[in-house]
């Protein structure tokens, strides 16, 4: 199996040298390798992140230097898959893992910061997963809106990417709309993807525990 990891970090993953998995490297049960995200910046600073559209709090990872890094592992050829960590994904299990040790290659999208821009997410990312459940603080979205849902799509720049614009109510400046659709894109985003979590939303709601 040859695992790559798109990160800006790639000195955490030293331990990937040790022990069990430093010796089935050693043996070529495995190869692991980071990619290291600046290596792919917009400009000769290392941007590789830049403000999210809508003015929330935080920053996003652009899409070019994201799509140019997963692109040169060559995991679309390899049929392998390309999975991004994330807490608003599916909840790793025994059966995701057993299932994914079978893949002969596979590239960790590593998102830090607030997140990716969505438009990879829905352009090269093949699978999303979370590690644990984690309250996601929902910026603009107060009261009960903020306790215990997914979060929104983010976008950041550029406001065009391989013909993918940005959607139009992120460019509007109208606070208020902006604030309805984060709320309605994070409900629906936690329906699809975590109808028990919306389920205790509803209860937290309905009986005011906050």
């Amino acid at each position: 199996m040859r695992i790559d990891c798109i990160t800006i970090f790639p000195e955490m993953f030293a331990p990937m040298e040790q022990s069990i998995m430093g010796r089935a490297q050693s043996k070529g049960i495995l190869q692991f390798n980071t990619v290291f995200l600046r290596d792919f910046a917009v400009n000769d600073y290392g941007q590789v992140d830049d403000v999210p559209y809508g003015g929330e709090p935080g920053m996003v990872l652009r899409p070019e230097p994201l799509a140019q890094a997963i692109r040169s592992t060559g995991v679309k050829e390899d049929g392998g898959k390309v999975i991004y960590m994330t807490a608003d994904g599916t909840p790793l299990t025994h059966q995701i893992a057993a299932d994914l040790s079978k893949e002969e290659h596979l590239v960790i999208v590593c998102g830090h910061y607030k997140g990716i821009d969505d438009r990879i997410r829905q352009s090269e990312v093949d699978m999303e997963i979370s590690i644990g459940d984690f309250v996601v603080s929902g910026g603009e979205l107060t009261d009960s809106f903020a306790q215990g849902l997914l979060g929104w799509p983010v976008y950041t720049r550029p406001e065009v990417f391989e013909g993918k614009k940005v959607p139009e109510v992120l460019l509007s400046g109208h606070h208020k709309n902006i604030s309805e659709w984060r709320k309605q894109e994070s409900l629906k985003r936690t329906e699809e993807r975590r109808p028990d979590i919306l389920e205790k939303f509803k209860l937290n709601a309905k009986f005011g525990d906050k």
